[in-house]
Parts: structure tokens; sequence; C-alpha cells
């Protein structure tokens, strides 16, 4: 099987699941999380199937799926699921941010450093562009869950936060090519 199909379909196939049994549950939550927890872990077992390892961010984040999404089962409370995408990026912001105390380079370099080649400048500045956008993505998600309707904060998730990333991630090629080292 194609391991591109297969890490597309790992990858956004719990997502799926959960519109899924999101809109054909009359928006209920507690309807959506169970099956997206299931689909979650499937995922992860097959990454570890077939790769043998499972990389940092999908487990940590499989984790924090399961963890919020059982506390919002267990607690009837959404508030937990909620602050989950929150919780995500501060310990991302905060990985990179303190990072540096324990490494002597940039921790975004030590997860794509084998991607990219670039400038030690480059590389402390795309760290720390990245460590303020997620700060930046907590508190726009905090905003978005405490002032809009749940249907709104759940299609924001995925239609507002994935293109949000997507656009910053492209305002970086200017920095990476400026600072980009040729081997």
């Amino acid at each position: 099987m194609n391991k591109s199909f297969v890490k597309f379909v790992t990858d956004f196939g719990p997502l799926v699941v959960f519109f899924f049994f999101y809109y054909n549950s009359d928006k209920d939550l507690r309807v959506a999380i169970p099956p997206f927890i299931i689909a979650t872990l499937i995922s992860l077992a097959i990454v570890w199937l077939i790769e043998k390892k499972i990389p940092f961010v999908p487990l940590i984040s499989g984790v924090l799926i399961t963890f919020f999404g059982g506390l919002t089962i267990y607690f009837n409370n959404a508030i937990f699921i909620y602050i989950k995408p929150t919780i995500i990026n501060i310990l991302f912001g905060l990985t990179l941010l303190f990072g540096k105390f324990f490494t002597e380079e940039p921790i975004l370099k030590k997860i794509i450093g084998k991607s990219i080649s670039l400038s030690k400048e480059g590389w402390n500045l795309l760290n720390q562009r990245w460590m303020y956008f997620f700060f930046a993505i907590a508190l726009l998600n905090e905003f978005v869950w405490r002032t809009q309707s749940e249907e709104f904060w759940v299609n924001f998730k995925v239609w507002g936060l994935l293109p949000i990333t997507f656009i910053f991630t492209a305002f970086q090629v200017p920095l990476i090519t400026k600072y980009k080292i040729n081997e």
C-alpha cells in the first residue's frame, strides 16, 4: 500500500470519523468523541505497525485527544475538549521557548533539520516565529470557544486553524529562502 496514502488516512481519518458522528448525531460532542478517540488510537497503531515508531507530534496529539476526550465524556463537560488545542499549542510554544536551555540548537532544528538546512540565525528566527505562532493560536482558540457556539468552534478548529497554519507556514518561505544554506 502507498505510504503517503496511509499517512494521509492516519492523519485525517480520525477527523473524518469525528465529523461523521458529530453531524449525524445532531451535533453532539458526547456522541462524536468516543469514535474519535478510537479512530485516533487505531491510527496511531497503524503508524506503529508500518513504521515501528510513532512521530512525536501525532503521539502527543493522540495522548491529549484521549485524555481530554475522556475527561469530556466522564464529566459530561465540553470544556475539556475545547481547551485541548490551547494546551497543545502552549506546550509546543513552551517547548520552543525553553528548548534552548536544554540543547545548543533550536528545538525546531532538531525536529525538521534533516529537511531544511538553515544558518544559525535562520533557525533561531524560524524557531521564534513558530513559538509566537503557537502562543497566538492558543489565544485564538480560547477566544473562539469562549465567544462562539460549539458548532462554530468545531468548524473553526478544522476549517479555521488548519488554513491559518498553512498560511503561516507559507509566510515562512521567504525566511527559509533567505537563510538557506546550500550544501
